[in-house]
């Protein structure tokens, strides 16, 4: 399993050369470190510790200094976890690069989506509103909670006004276009979840590609 930890630079786009441009997300992604390994025997699951970003170590709190002294790995400020059944592949104090990957490749990338707040259900569910005559008081409300005298109650997961975004996303198989390594730089076609500078992972897709 190919895995990695990433910021999101932002979107460009890129020329091949039959001048055919193609939307690009700009990953950068530093040398992960392995910092643990866990086993089935000793935690009962397959899968490395890794970690990524520089840090002040001030900014450490001791727990994780600790974590970290113990594998003899500089202090990092993001630290991930990926389960997988190739762990005798990795060794603690491993540098994960770009280089793992190349172009053409198809991967799966995780991130945080952009926070919306509190929002209605027009914007948040894609409602219809109501009509603007005069005498309505109609417009952007929910409409009807679907139940009457019988069975009284609003059933758990109506689609309501409500906190919007901010959520784990995945967008499975994206094309690798290039790879730069020399710039720890991954460009994958199409849109990736998160806002600029945001922590992403990118592995190895699940699903085949169509």
């Amino acid at each position: 399993m190919k895995l990695l930890m990433g910021k999101k630079i932002g979107m460009t786009q890129i020329f091949d050369e039959g001048g055919v441009v193609t939307p690009v997300t700009v990953i950068q992604v530093e040398p992960n470190v392995v910092v643990q390994k866990k086993t089935v025997e000793v935690d009962g699951y397959n899968a490395i510790q890794v970690a990524v970003g520089e840090v002040k170590d001030r900014r450490v709190n001791k727990p994780m200094k600790g974590h970290f002294d113990k594998a003899s790995v500089a202090y990092k400020k993001h630290l991930g976890e990926f389960r997988t059944e190739d762990v005798d592949s990795y060794n603690v104090g491993d540098e994960i690069k770009v280089d793992i990957f190349q172009a053409g490749e198809f991967v799966d990338v995780t991130g945080t989506s952009k926070g919306k707040g509190t929002q209605g259900v027009i914007k948040r569910h894609g409602f219809a509103r109501g009509r603007e005559t005069h005498g309505s008081k109609f417009h952007r409300m929910p409409g009807g909670m679907g139940a009457a005298s019988y069975p009284g109650k609003v059933f758990k997961g109506h689609r309501m006004a409500g906190k919007m975004g901010h959520d784990r996303v995945t967008v499975q198989n994206l094309e690798i276009v290039r790879i730069d390594a020399d710039k720890n730089l991954i460009l994958v076609k199409g849109a990736v979840p998160g806002n600029k500078k945001g922590l992403v992972t990118v592995k190895e897709t699940v699903k085949n590609h169509k």
